[in-house]
C-alpha cells in the first residue's frame, strides 16, 4: 500500500464527505480523536461528525511525512464560500491496509492576534 497516496485519498473523500468511501479506510475497532475538543469517536460516530458537518467542504494536503507505520498529514480544509478555514495535523496508525488509530489536531485559520499586530512581530507566510 502506497501510504502517501493513501492519506491523501482519504482527506479527498474527507472533502466530499462520502460516506462509503470513508467507512473502507478503518478497521472495525479503529478509533478517531479530535484531542482540541477532547473527543473520542468510533468509526460510525466520526462518519455522522464528518459527513454531516454542514456546508460544502474542500480540502487540500500540504504535507505528508512517513515515519515507520505512522503517517502524517498537514491539511488545509475550508468551506467552498471561503467563510471558514482550519488546518488540521492528522496522525495516522495503521493496521494492514487501514487506519486503526487517528489523531486530528484542528486550527482556525485567521489573523495574527491584535497584541502581535501592535508588536509589529512576524509576517505573513505567503
Amino acid at each position: 500500500m502506497d501510504k502517501k497516496q493513501f492519506v491523501t485519498s482519504f482527506w479527498y473523500h474527507v472533502a466530499a464527505q462520502n460516506e462509503a468511501a470513508l467507512r473502507i479506510c478503518f478497521t472495525p475497532d479503529a478509533y478517531i480523536r479530535w484531542n482540541n475538543t477532547n473527543e473520542q469517536f468510533t468509526v460510525d460516530e466520526y462518519i455522522v461528525a464528518n459527513c454531516e458537518y454542514p456546508g460544502e467542504w474542500r480540502g487540500e494536503v500540504e504535507r505528508t511525512e512517513l515515519i515507520g507505520g505512522l503517517a502524517i498529514t498537514v491539511t488545509r480544509v475550508w468551506l467552498s464560500d471561503n467563510s471558514a478555514s482550519f488546518h488540521v495535523t492528522s496522525f495516522f496508525k495503521f493496521q494492514g491496509a487501514k487506519i486503526a488509530a487517528l489523531n486530528e489536531y484542528w486550527g482556525d485559520d485567521g489573523a495574527a492576534p491584535q497584541w502581535r499586530l501592535d508588536k509589529h512581530i512576524g509576517k505573513p507566510i505567503k
